[in-house]
C-alpha cells in the first residue's frame, strides 16, 4: 500500500462519518415531533458501513491482507436503514396532532444515545484527519530526503 492511498482511505472515512453525523442531526431534531398515525411518524435512521476491497476498486499493493487477495481501501455508505423498533404511543387528547382515540405517536429516538454516537462520529472523523496531516507531514519529509 503507497502511502498516497493513505488519503483516499482517510477520505472516505471522513465521509462516512459526515453521512453519519447528519443522520445522527436529524433524529436529534425530529426527536419530538408527533404524529396522530404509526406510518407518519418518523423512525431513527442509522447509515450502514461496508469495507472498500482492493480487488472492488482494481487497486493492488503490497498489503498485510495480500494472502489473502483483498486489502482495505476504505469505507463506504451502503445504504440507510430505519430504526423498526416500537414507537411511543401517549395518550394526549388535548394535542391538535392526536388521533380519534386521543393518543401521539413519538419517534423511536434516544436523545442520549444520538449524542453518544455523535460524539463518536465526530471523534472518528477527527482521527481521519489526523491520519491525513501525519500522512503529509510524512510525505513532505521524503521529498527533503534528498537534499
Amino acid at each position: 500500500m503507497s502511502l498516497s492511498s493513505v488519503f483516499n482511505i482517510a477520505g472516505t472515512g471522513m465521509s462516512a462519518q459526515t453521512t453519519r453525523l447528519n443522520s445522527t442531526a436529524s433524529n436529534i431534531a425530529n426527536a419530538e415531533t408527533v404524529s396522530s398515525s404509526i406510518d407518519q411518524t418518523y423512525r431513527a435512521r442509522h447509515p450502514v458501513f461496508a469495507t472498500v476491497l482492493a480487488d472492488q476498486t482494481g487497486a493492488s499493493g503490497g498489503s498485510l491482507f495480500e494472502d489473502q487477495g483483498v486489502a482495505g481501501q476504505g469505507v463506504q455508505v451502503t445504504g440507510i436503514v430505519e430504526d423498526q423498533s416500537n414507537l411511543e404511543a401517549r395518550y394526549e387528547p388535548n394535542n391538535p396532532a392526536a388521533n380519534q382515540d386521543g393518543y401521539v405517536y413519538y419517534p423511536n429516538v434516544n436523545v442520549v444515545e444520538e449524542m453518544a454516537d455523535m460524539i463518536s462520529a465526530s471523534r472518528s472523523f477527527q482521527v481521519n484527519a489526523e491520519i491525513m496531516n501525519t500522512a503529509k507531514t510524512m510525505m513532505q519529509k521524503v521529498l527533503t530526503l534528498g537534499q
